[in-house]
C-alpha cells in the first residue's frame, strides 16, 4: 500500500458484484491512480486481493457509522471518494459519506430505497402530485400475521402483492389471487418478517421496464418476468423497444422516484411497469444502486459506456454526462434454469461457456440469424445442489448468461424465450452434470403416455 496514493471506499457488496467490484478498483487505480479500501461484514481472502485493505463491519449494525469513523481512522486523510454497493448499507453507508465529507447523496431519503414499506408511505404523501403525472400509488400495509392478509384481500379482490420490505432477488415476493391460501402466501414471506413484510395491491400493468443510470445518464431496460405465482425476473434485454411516449412515461416516473429516494448523483435502478397505451406508470421499487442481472454489462455493450466508469469518476468530482445515441446493437441477460427438478453439480466455467455457445448456436439456426455470441456466461453455485423446475426466486437458476444478436429485425423477447428453452434441452443432454429427480422422470413418462 503507498501512503500517498488517495483512497476510494466501497461501502458493501453482494458477493455476485464480486468482479464488479474488481473492475471498480481497477478503474480507481488508473484513472485517479486510488487504492481502495472495503468494508463489508465477514470479508474474505478474495476481498483482499480485491483492495487494498477491508474491515470487517455490518451496514445494518445500530453503531455502524461510530465504528466505521473509529476503523478508518489510519486512513482518514487520504480518503477522497465513497460508493456504497449493496441494498444493505444504502442508509448507513450514505450517513457514513456524509460523516466522512465525501459525495454522497442523500443520507435522510435514502431508506426510501432500502424498504419498500418507507417508499410507499413516501408515495402517498406526495399521491395527488404524483397522480397527476399518471403515477399510480398502490395501496400499502405493513404484515404481521394471517389477519393482515385476510383484511387486506377483502379490500382487493382483484389481487395483491405480498413481499418482504427489505430484501432483493424476487425473495419472499408472491403474487396473491381469489382463492389462494394466504396461509402459504405468509409462510412464503415469514421468514423476512424481521425486517418487516408487506401488502400491496396489484398492479394492473403487465409490462415492466427500468430506469437505469448514473447521475443524469439514464437509459430504460426492458424486463421478461415469469407468469404465475412466483414472478421472477427471467431477462433483461437492450435496447428497450418502446415508443418516444412510452419512454417519456417511464422516464417522468423514474425521475420522480429519484426524488423521493434522495438519488441525485449516483446509481439508479428503478423498476416501473407501464399500461398497454404507454400514458401511465407505476413504480414497482426503487433502488439507489447500479442495476442487478449485468444490466450494466449489456448496457456497456449496446452503448458503449462503462457505467462504473461513469460512478467513480463521480464519486471523485469528475462526474461526466455522455449522452447516449441510438444503437444498432441488441442484448440481453437470461436466467437459465433446469429441465426438471434436480441436482446439479456445477461443471467447469469452460464447460458451461461451451454448453451456453451450443445453446446460442442452435438459437441461431432456428431463429434464421447469422450468429448470437456469448458476451458473459456465470454459474450461480458451487459444487453440487438441488435446483426445482419452477423457480421461486432468482437464487432458483442454475446460471446467468449474457449474448448479443446484431440484428435490427430480431424480436429479442423471442429470442430471449427461445435461448431459454434451448438451454434447457442442451442441459438435460449433460446427463454428467445434470440428473433429474426420479419423480420428474416418472411425471415426464406419464405425460407422453397420455
Amino acid at each position: 500500500m503507498n501512503g500517498n496514493r488517495p483512497m476510494l471506499l466501497i461501502i458493501d457488496y453482494n458477493l455476485t458484484r464480486v468482479s464488479d467490484v474488481a473492475h471498480i478498483a481497477s478503474y480507481a487505480r488508473e484513472r485517479h491512480g486510488a487504492e481502495t479500501i472495503l468494508i463489508r461484514a465477514n470479508p474474505t481472502e478474495r476481498d483482499l486481493q480485491l483492495c487494498q485493505a477491508a474491515i470487517d463491519l455490518d451496514p445494518l449494525a445500530d453503531d455502524f457509522v461510530e465504528q466505521a469513523v473509529f476503523y478508518l481512522k489510519p486512513w482518514r486523510d487520504r480518503l477522497r471518494a465513497g460508493m456504497v454497493f449493496s441494498d444493505n448499507a444504502v442508509q448507513s453507508g450514505a450517513a457514513l459519506l456524509e460523516r466522512l465529507g465525501l459525495r454522497v447523496d442523500s443520507a435522510v431519503l435514502a431508506g426510501n430505497a432500502y424498504s419498500k414499506r418507507d417508499y410507499r408511505v413516501s408515495e402517498t404523501a406526495v399521491r395527488n402530485l404524483l397522480e397527476a403525472q399518471n403515477v399510480m400509488v398502490p395501496d400499502c400495509v405493513e404484515v404481521f400475521g394471517v389477519e393482515d392478509l385476510r383484511r387486506f384481500a377483502d379490500a382487493h379482490p382483484d389481487g395483491f402483492v405480498v413481499k418482504p420490505s427489505c430484501e432483493g432477488n424476487n425473495r419472499g415476493v408472491v403474487i396473491v389471487k381469489a382463492g389462494d391460501s394466504l396461509e402459504a402466501a405468509f409462510a412464503a414471506v415469514a421468514p423476512y418478517l424481521s425486517r418487516g413484510a408487506i401488502c400491496e395491491t396489484l398492479i394492473p400493468f403487465a409490462r415492466e421496464f427500468s430506469f437505469d443510470g448514473v447521475g443524469t445518464t439514464e437509459f430504460v431496460t426492458e424486463k421478461v418476468s415469469a407468469n404465475g405465482r412466483y414472478p421472477v425476473e427471467v431477462a433483461q434485454i437492450l435496447p428497450a423497444r418502446i415508443t418516444a411516449t412510452e419512454r417519456a412515461t417511464l422516464t417522468r416516473a423514474g425521475r420522480l422516484a429519484n426524488v423521493l429516494v434522495g438519488q441525485q448523483k449516483g446509481p439508479f435502478h428503478n423498476e416501473i411497469k407501464l399500461d398497454d397505451a404507454g400514458l401511465r406508470a407505476a413504480v414497482v421499487e426503487p433502488n439507489r444502486r447500479p442495476a442487478g442481472m449485468k444490466i450494466w454489462t449489456i448496457a456497456q455493450y449496446v452503448y458503449g459506456i462503462d457505467f462504473y466508469g461513469l460512478w467513480v469518476d463521480a464519486a471523485f468530482g469528475a462526474a461526466r454526462e455522455p449522452l447516449l445515441s441510438a444503437s444498432e446493437r441488441r442484448a440481453a441477460t437470461v436466467m437459465l434454469g433446469v429441465p426438471a427438478d434436480g441436482l446439479l453439480t456445477v461443471p467447469s466455467q469452460e464447460d458451461g461457456e461451451q454448453l451456453f455457445d451450443r445453446t446460442l448456436a442452435r438459437a441461431a439456426s432456428l431463429l434464421g440469424v447469422d450468429s448470437m455470441r456469448r458476451l458473459e456466461f456465470g454459474w450461480l453455485g458451487e459444487g453440487t445442489r438441488h435446483i426445482p423446475a419452477l423457480p421461486h426466486d432468482n437464487a432458483d437458476f442454475a446460471a446467468q448468461a449474457c449474448f448479443a444478436a446484431d440484428s435490427e429485425a430480431l424480436d429479442m423477447r423471442s429470442a430471449v424465450a427461445t435461448v431459454r428453452a434451448i438451454w434447457l434441452s442442451v442441459l438435460g443432454e449433460a446427463r454428467e452434470f445434470f440428473e433429474p429427480e426420479r419423480s420428474s422422470i416418472d411425471a415426464r413418462a406419464s405425460l407422453a403416455a397420455a
